[in-house]
């Protein structure tokens, strides 16, 4: 079993650390922040819990989980070992190219080194780097222990060894990984999360329908397929002459600004946030936030549980 070092204990740096140290892997998370260590196995214990509750794993297996999980503020103490060192520090490009520099000097090379940035480009993330050629993207989706997909990325220094033995590693823990061909701002599934946004926040910023209306169109219609019918499957489902013909009518109607929108820059001068204000293209309440996060969580452990058994039933 390989031993893992994850640099950041934060939301997503945790969530990694429970993947492997779900699947029996020894894992060491390093933060500079003690407290953040702290509140991070609390959030895996409650993580495992709930799964736990609702049917994913068991109580019973929780403090195995968390003992294969060692923390440590001081950098060089966590990588020591490491067949994998895994990056979830905050997205600032300077931040992780010194990172990365400074692993790459102290990680043999035979240790994979993989950022988990959700847009940057791994070329430039790498760019002060030696050892390009074993620095990878390993992109987990939030949260990270309930949503399978994983796009490993390669820059273009990275050996395509590299990117086969991250994409076996994640295989093993239970993740879908994907393979990216070419290193682009975003990769892939944040250029299609994004291009529907942008076109989402238009049709409100235009006056076309109201953010709840934008919502309901996507979970009650197109969004029900998705998860079994993806984009370039149903286009061949409807016919590619028949994409063409919608495409040469609709395509100059969507919206193909290439700055953010202004009704967003008013939002966040305005303080307007979201969630974490309480009013951001809807007024949301504390409870209201709650079911949110409570609904997601719900939703995804849901799928987890289809996934496993339908795997349970092809093994």
């Amino acid at each position: 079993m390989e031993k893992i070092a994850v640099i950041g204990a934060g939301l997503m740096g945790h969530g990694i650390a429970q993947i492997f140290a779900g699947s029996g892997h020894a894992v060491t998370l390093v933060d500079l922040n003690q407290t953040v260590l702290d509140h991070a196995l609390d959030g895996i214990r409650r993580n495992l819990s709930l799964m736990a509750d609702n049917g994913i794993g068991s109580r019973d297996g929780i403090d195995a989980i968390l003992d294969r999980i060692t923390t440590t503020t001081r950098m060089a103490e966590g990588v020591a070992g490491a067949d994998v060192v895994v990056e979830a520090v905050v997205e600032k490009l300077e931040l992780k190219q010194t990172l990365f520099s400074k692993l790459d000097a102290v990680c043999p090379p035979s240790t994979i080194l993989a950022s988990n940035t959700s847009v940057m480009s791994i070329t430039e993330i790498a760019a002060k780097s030696d050892g390009q050629d074993r620095i990878v993207g390993t992109h987990f989706w939030n949260p990270p222990y309930l949503i399978p997909l994983v796009e490993v990325v390669p820059g273009d220094n990275t050996a395509s060894k590299t990117v086969e033995i991250t994409w076996q590693l994640l295989n093993r823990v239970g993740k879908h990984p994907v393979k990216v061909k070419r290193d682009v701002p975003g990769f892939v599934a944040n250029r299609l999360q994004h291009a529907l946004w942008r076109e989402a926040i238009s049709i409100v910023e235009n006056g076309i329908a109201d953010a709840a209306t934008v919502d309901e169109c996507v979970k009650f219609g197109f969004g029900l397929r998705l998860p079994v019918l993806g984009p370039m499957e149903n286009a061949d489902l409807v016919g590619t002459d028949l994409t063409l013909a919608i495409h040469d009518y609709i395509l100059r109607h969507i919206e193909s600004a290439p700055a953010p929108s202004p009704l967003l820059k008013q939002l966040v001068a305005a303080g307007d946030l979201g969630f974490k204000s309480g009013q951001g293209f809807q007024a949301w309440s504390k409870d209201q936030v709650a079911a949110s996060h409570r609904n997601l969580q719900m939703h995804l452990m849901t799928i987890v549980k289809q996934i496993a058994a339908s795997e349970k039933e092809q093994t």
